[in-house]
């Protein structure tokens, strides 16, 4: 559904985008609301757990700005850099599990033992899942012991706009697709609009 322009819509998504970027650094989430219907914009940034405030600001600043060449007289786009999450939409979405727009990425290298790998990388990735709802970013990381001299690593996070439960109902969502996205590769990720998780056999969290 698009917009035209100079309408009232993109008045208020001009007002959104601004107040996104200009509060992306306070906490790192941010939810915005502007308007009256049937103009009204929904707009939400989200950047992980480890983003420092400097890369989460020019991360929106740059996401926002893209999202409106992408996506011109779009009344609703979403776009994932590796330091934030901006999304927008003339419907309300906050609190809801964005299953509608979802991406897969993974590693080219397949492992020597697909199966105990795979058990493995679920058994992490759970165990992050089942710890994340207690963390006040939604965002968890951690590692496991694959061999003498390798180690797992895993990261998990959702939007701050879910409760601990929804966040949880999501992950578990996406990490059910492990087979079909990541089935023995090195590396991994599921990217939805709500939650996501990666992992990889080298480290890749900021400090």
């Amino acid at each position: 559904m698009n917009y035209t322009s100079g309408s009232a819509y993109q008045q208020n998504l001009n007002l959104t985008l601004t107040s996104l970027a200009a509060n992306a650094s306070l906490t790192g989430h941010y939810i915005s609301t502007v308007g009256q219907n049937p103009n009204l914009v929904y707009g939400l940034i989200n950047c992980p757990g480890d983003a420092s405030t400097s890369d989460c600001k020019t991360c929106v600043v740059e996401a926002g700005s893209e999202i409106r060449k992408r996506c011109p007289y779009n009344k609703a786009a979403i776009i994932w850099y590796d330091n934030c999450l901006f999304k927008y939409s003339n419907k309300e979405f906050f609190g809801q599990i964005d299953n509608g727009n979802k991406f897969y990425m993974r590693n080219v290298k397949v492992v020597s033992e697909p199966v105990t790998f795979n058990g493995k990388t679920k058994e992490l990735l759970t165990q992050l899942a089942n710890k994340v709802q207690a963390t006040p970013k939604l965002y968890k990381t951690g590692e496991m012991e694959l061999g003498e001299s390798t180690k797992l690593y895993g990261l998990v996070q959702c939007t701050r706009d879910l409760s601990s439960a929804v966040c949880k109902k999501c992950l578990d969502g996406i990490i059910g697709e492990l087979p079909s996205c990541c089935d023995g590769k090195e590396g991994g990720r599921v990217v939805s609009g709500s939650c996501n998780f990666r992992y990889e056999i080298y480290p890749f969290v900021n400090a």
